[in-house]
């Protein structure tokens, strides 16, 4: 948290998905929402939950956004009292076409590159020349950035915003504060 922070990041995803090596439990998750410093943002990050479990965890963590990545149609995702983030997973150039359309309350659409068996943080690169330049949602860009590449992914796609996970981690899971150092630099 603190490394995102000094770097400049604007929000920190915290990750309530028990399969993903980047799980945190609510009780974890509070903890370093509490160490959030003003102005960076405090994310959950959810995929295909119950209704319980986000609920649960509102009640548990202060979190600014609700960002899903499964298949939760935008009746659920706005249901929660916060903005939300809808991950979509790039498959062709109408994928983000289609999202905006059935996500039209999304404060943001997030393009990914998961794949049926995995909803995101696969480090696998987006394939940017999908993503059309015309949008009517704010786009926040990921799937597989890193220090080396995010510059070219910027100039390419021209995102609101871009999103970050493997390629800051020294294992699955591990965040390496010299990566995010290197990635703020690359990107600024």
């Amino acid at each position: 948290m603190r490394a995102a922070a000094e770097a400049g990041a604007d929000a920190v995803g915290l990750v309530f998905y028990p399969s993903s090596p980047r799980f945190v439990s609510a009780e974890q998750a509070a903890a370093l929402a509490r160490a959030a410093p003003p102005f960076v943002h405090r994310v959950g990050v959810f995929v295909n939950p119950e209704a319980g479990q986000v609920r649960a965890v509102l009640a548990a963590v202060a979190l600014d956004f609700l960002q899903f990545h499964g298949d939760e149609p935008a009746d659920f995702c706005g249901g929660f009292g916060r903005a939300y983030i809808k991950a979509v997973r790039l498959r062709d150039s109408d994928s983000l076409t289609a999202a905006e359309k059935n996500y039209p309350a999304a404060a943001a659409l997030l393009v990914d590159a998961g794949d049926d068996d995995t909803p995101g943080g696969t480090g696998r690169r987006a394939d940017w020349p999908l993503v059309p330049q015309a949008r009517k949602l704010p786009l926040i860009l990921a799937g597989g950035l890193r220090a080396d590449n995010v510059a070219e992914a910027v100039r390419a796609v021209a995102p609101y915003a871009v999103d970050v996970s493997s390629g800051v981690e020294s294992a699955p899971g591990v965040k390496d504060a010299e990566k995010i150092r290197a990635f703020a630099g690359a990107l600024r």
